[in-house]
């Protein structure tokens, strides 16, 4: 996460931290992911409990029974997502790394989640391609919180794997500010950029982004309604 390019940092932790107690208060399921992710040296680079909440809130409004995410790490945001399904829902959740992958298992078990929720290990461009030849039913959302890069290519796929009405989230698209840089040959810049270009010009998806500041610093997200 790069660091903050302005304003007062200390002020967005503690707005943030009011608002997460007040709105989003975090169960003993949600702290212990924390807890492990912590203690077995991710990066601390998930979502933050109020955009956890509004996770859950915007699976909640489309009614989803099928969520696919693009980057599990600890399992965290999963944990949110998750609880926004009925109990026949499912949600599928790409992961590069085993290790990642382990410990969120354990934390989606911890949670009591682990029969809706299908963790699966390696690189998503690869998981993507699989899972579309199993032919499953359209995702009703789908979070894209993975290696910055693909994030295009990850669209594209989201594009592939779900029907009219689906949303799509992708998650820090703002890189610190320098999401405004056309010339950088920054990885993550580029292939950013690239997924608000193509959220912007695709005649199948409405979108809007917004950056924010807070615990996660000064980042941003993008919401696309996939049409007709």
């Amino acid at each position: 996460m790069s660091e903050p390019s302005g304003g007062n940092p200390a002020v967005w932790n503690d707005v943030d931290d009011y608002l997460s107690a007040l709105l989003a208060p975090e169960d003993e399921a949600l702290t212990a992911a924390l807890r492990d992710a912590e203690e077995a040296g991710l990066p601390p680079i998930g979502v933050s409990a109020t955009a956890g909440k509004l996770l859950r809130l915007l699976a909640e409004t489309r009614g989803a029974r099928n969520i696919l995410e693009i980057g599990t790490l600890a399992g965290y945001s999963t944990i949110w997502l998750a609880r926004a399904l009925p109990a026949d829902g499912r949600l599928v959740t790409l992961e590069y790394e085993e290790r990642h992958a382990a410990i969120a298992r354990r934390n989606l078990a911890r949670a009591g989640l682990d029969r809706i929720v299908e963790v699966r290990v390696g690189p998503a461009l690869e998981s993507l391609p699989k899972l579309a030849d199993e032919h499953p039913p359209p995702f009703d959302l789908v979070f894209i919180d993975a290696d910055k890069a693909n994030n295009a290519h990850y669209v594209e796929w989201a594009l592939r794997l779900t029907s009219a009405g689906s949303l799509i989230v992708v998650d820090n698209v703002v890189r610190g500010g320098r999401v405004t840089d056309a010339g950088s040959d920054a990885p993550d810049v580029r292939g950013t950029r690239a997924a608000l270009e193509l959220i912007a010009s695709h005649p199948r998806l409405a979108g809007t982004a917004l950056q924010t500041v807070g615990v996660k610093g000064h980042d941003g997200f993008a919401l696309a309604r996939v049409l007709a």
